[in-house]
């Protein structure tokens, strides 16, 4: 991918929200149903429990909302809501259409489908957007895989959640936060994880562990070589929040101390385009990202995608245009 060409103008995160279904489905919860144990799950995946329930449209608007709170950002002022779901609750129109509807927004609305990787292809074409005049753009990432995860089959059903993650974008004179991206995608493994209408969630394991790896970490050195700095220089990586083998296949490839990866696998399960927002999220209200700090977005999905970001935390010294 290209880099970011001088000059552009720039954005930074000035507000962020989640939301996670109030139903919380344990290890112990699947021991009941299916062939597994507590201690399986966790040495394989590293998930304890997670989250079902709920609709893409209604997680999106909780964690919306939150986010434009947070910013201090009237409805009337987003420019472009871009929702990132591989599970809309609609084949048409598009999820954001009726989010966009329940959080009052008047502006263009969208959805975008890359699987996990979905949130980082978003917060990408937002930046895109206020690089063209946009000035406040809210971007959600929302997955509810329980609705198409088989819970009667061992290698998915211990895998899968609900869950959503939204930021609020607001334009900057000046380079903004944005240092490095990378989008990508493999079409030749697209077999090996998918979800035929109407199905559920089909998954070679072996074969996504193999190639997730190899991808995720082709991005983010992709991002970082376009950006200019090396992992030693990496604050936080926030990776796509699968299973803490891939996390730390990843990290151990990247050249990043596993410490310094913001994790929440064990507590929410793969919630896809929510992973990342999710985790991310958790660090920040965590206090683990200064201003200054580069951090690291860095995924792979279904697809198979992959997509990764470098951000400094805060942007250079401007102020958000009003």
């Amino acid at each position: 991918m290209p880099t970011i060409p001088a000059g552009v103008r720039g954005a930074v995160i000035t507000g962020w929200g989640t939301s996670l279904p109030p139903k919380v489905l344990t290890n112990h919860d699947l021991e009941q149903t299916l062939d597994t144990s507590d201690q399986w799950i966790v040495e394989r995946t590293g998930i304890r429990e997670r989250h079902v329930g709920g609709t893409t449209v209604g997680l999106s608007v909780e964690s919306g909302r939150a986010a434009m709170e947070m910013a201090g950002v009237d409805p009337s002022e987003i420019d472009a809501l871009v929702l990132a779901t591989t599970t809309p609750d609609r084949c048409v129109p598009a999820s954001s259409a009726a989010v966009q509807r329940e959080l009052g927004l008047r502006c263009g609305a969208y959805d975008v489908n890359a699987a996990c990787s979905g949130f980082v292809y978003a917060l990408v074409q937002a930046h895109g957007m206020i690089a063209m005049g946009a000035r406040k753009i809210l971007v959600i990432g929302t997955d509810t895989l329980a609705r198409i995860t088989d819970w009667d089959d061992r290698n998915t059903a211990i895998l899968f959640a609900d869950g959503s993650g939204a930021v609020v974008l607001e334009a900057v004179e000046g380079q903004g936060q944005l240092l490095g991206w990378d989008l990508d995608a493999d079409g030749n493994a697209e077999r090996f994880l998918y979800s035929d209408i109407g199905g559920f969630i089909q998954m070679d394991g072996k074969e996504v562990f193999r190639r997730a790896v190899r991808i995720m970490v082709d991005s983010g050195q992709k991002s970082l070589a376009h950006a200019g700095v090396n992992a030693d220089d990496i604050a936080l990586v926030v990776p796509h929040q699968a299973n803490i083998r891939i996390i730390q296949a990843a990290c151990d490839r990247l050249g990043v101390p596993i410490e310094k990866a913001a994790v929440v696998l064990d507590r929410t399960g793969n919630t896809s385009s929510a992973s990342i927002p999710l985790a991310f999220a958790d660090a920040l209200d965590a206090g683990r990202v200064k201003k200054g700090d580069l951090v690291l977005l860095v995924g792979f999905g279904a697809g198979m995608t992959a997509a990764s970001a470098i951000l400094r935390w805060g942007g250079d010294d401007t102020e958000a245009l009003v």
